[in-house]
């Protein structure tokens, strides 16, 4: 028999009853039943509960066991009476008497539980991370990440992708933060800088015809930590492609993303292939951001010409000197009482706004501090604008465009919330495209690169030659899911005149 064991703890079934198998892990719950002493036994693929009588000459072995001690056990595979049987593990119709028992590694008093779930603090997790690692959330999600790289990588594969690695230690190459620098022990007063992304090297690699790259690459970025973004160091999916165009981009990715959720997403509702693709600039009027989220239904509106020469003075005035309105709908908000939209106003005035204004559509009328300045016309107007029915409300954001539009992004994912309209249990993606090459500075009037420089712009060089630089559109994108920005990406300018 092997030294440690013949099966792992999550592999016997009832075919293996009467056989003798010797299991090996960690300790990971004691049940005391009187006569009888229970130990579910853990290890990376699952749990077998043991079972020792008091009775037994090696009880004395078992019962002073402390949680995580590492054993190694002997015994007789036995079948759960009916009414024992644990329906929620995948060995829990059978159990091991416990014939003999090894010691690996006693365990002394743990300062974290190992077997609950419940939540622990961040400096606790991270001062003992090797057994933070080992409670089963931890372990789980340990995996999912394995899992989805290799399913990455198959994709990617299939798809006719070469795998790379890229050198860590290397020269600086900016992406927009700070490098890490790693002194060289040859050059004295040299550094090396740890790569923010592969970006020369895939340039290389595609100016040396290698056509398809793609690498699972570690990126090393000195910046705060985000939401969803550790502090330092991430990896992502990088991938260059040869002579193609945006759309051959976008066919290439969609399937291994498609793909990815799906296996992945735990039966969630997804949105099919292929994405849909938004314009920079009617996500902005629509979502009031170029990250929305598809899950909310609000589509915010632009209603400027309705208040244009209004009675609403506070509209009307702001509207002659360049702002705008957006109205943003809140479906089936009628029925809320008067306090929810007290509330959201005082709302509105912590995100630095004045206040929120609205027009309620009830079926006896327009209601709400804005209602009465307008006229039926006005009324109506906004109405077929916003596509606001009976029974809904319509809030306001009013002030210059790059203003206004961020407010009512910020109010429409606030109604969403309030008004439970976001859809559960669902990943919805689409393309940002359509970016805006250039931008003026707000500070000093200059038009400056609102992104990547290197992109390709829309006509080429006839276009930086002819257009207007600010109406100039690069072919720059964006895959956003559920309100995140999930990858961007660029056709590459490789020609020098346009450069």
């Amino acid at each position: 028999m092997h030294l440690y064991r013949t099966h792992n703890c999550g592999q016997l079934r009832p075919e293996q009853v009467g056989r003798v198998v010797r299991l090996s892990g960690w300790v990971h719950r004691k049940r005391d039943h009187g006569n009888l002493l229970f130990i579910d036994l853990r290890d990376h693929h699952g749990l077998t509960q043991c079972v020792v009588d008091v009775t037994s000459p090696i009880f004395p072995q078992v019962e002073p066991l402390r949680l995580e001690s590492v054993i190694t056990v002997t015994g007789k595979v036995v079948a759960r009476s009916a009414e024992t049987v644990n329906t929620k593990l995948a060995t829990g119709s059978v159990e091991v008497q416990i014939g003999e028992i090894a010691v690996q590694s006693a365990a002394e008093p743990l300062p974290l539980q190992i077997n609950a779930e419940g939540e622990l603090p961040e400096d606790l997790r991270l001062r003992y991370r090797y057994l933070d690692l080992r409670r089963e959330k931890v372990h789980r999600n340990i995996m999912l990440r394995s899992d989805v790289i290799a399913s990455i990588r198959r994709r990617m594969i299939a798809s006719g992708f070469t795998e790379f690695q890229t050198p860590i230690l290397t020269s600086s190459s900016p992406e927009g933060a700070r490098d890490y620098l790693v002194p060289s022990r040859i050059h004295p007063g040299m550094f090396y800088a740890l790569p923010q992304a592969p970006q020369q090297f895939k340039q290389l690699l595609m100016v040396a015809g290698f056509d398809r790259y793609f690498q699972i690459a570690p990126c090393f970025r000195d910046e705060d930590a985000r939401a969803d973004r550790s502090p330092g160091e991430f990896y992502q999916l990088d991938f260059e492609m040869s002579f193609v165009t945006q759309d051959d981009v976008f066919a290439a990715i969609e399937p291994v993303l498609h793909g990815v959720f799906e296996e992945f997403g735990r039966g969630r509702k997804l949105t099919p292939a292929p994405f849909p693709r938004i314009a920079y600039d009617d996500a902005q009027l629509k979502y009031g951001t170029d990250k929305p989220d598809l899950r909310n239904p609000i589509v915010i509106a632009d209603v400027t010409e309705a208040f244009r020469g209004s009675g609403f003075g506070l509209f009307a005035k702001a509207i002659d000197k360049g702002a705008v309105v957006r109205g943003i709908p809140a479906p089936g908000a009628a029925a809320q009482p008067r306090s929810f939209f007290d509330k959201l106003n005082d709302w509105a005035r912590t995100e630095g706004a004045g206040g929120l204004g609205y027009i309620v559509f009830a079926a006896d009328g327009a209601k709400g501090p804005i209602a009465k300045f307008l006229d039926e016309a006005r009324l109506d107007a906004l109405r077929k604008a916003s596509g606001a029915g009976i029974g809904d409300a319509l809030f306001f954001a009013c002030d210059k465009v790059a203003a206004a539009s961020k407010f009512s992004g910020v109010v429409r994912r606030r109604l969403g919330d309030e008004l439970r309209l976001v859809e559960a249990d669902a990943f919805r993606f689409c393309w940002i495209v359509d970016f805006p090459m250039y931008e003026r500075n707000e500070d000093t009037g200059a038009i400056e690169f609102s992104h990547n420089p290197f992109s390709m712009p829309q006509g080429g060089l006839e276009a930086i030659e002819t257009q207007d630089p600010l109406t100039i559109k690069a072919y720059q994108y964006d895959i956003v899911c559920n309100g995140v920005e999930r990858s961007s990406g660029a056709i590459r300018n490789h020609r020098p005149d346009i450069m």
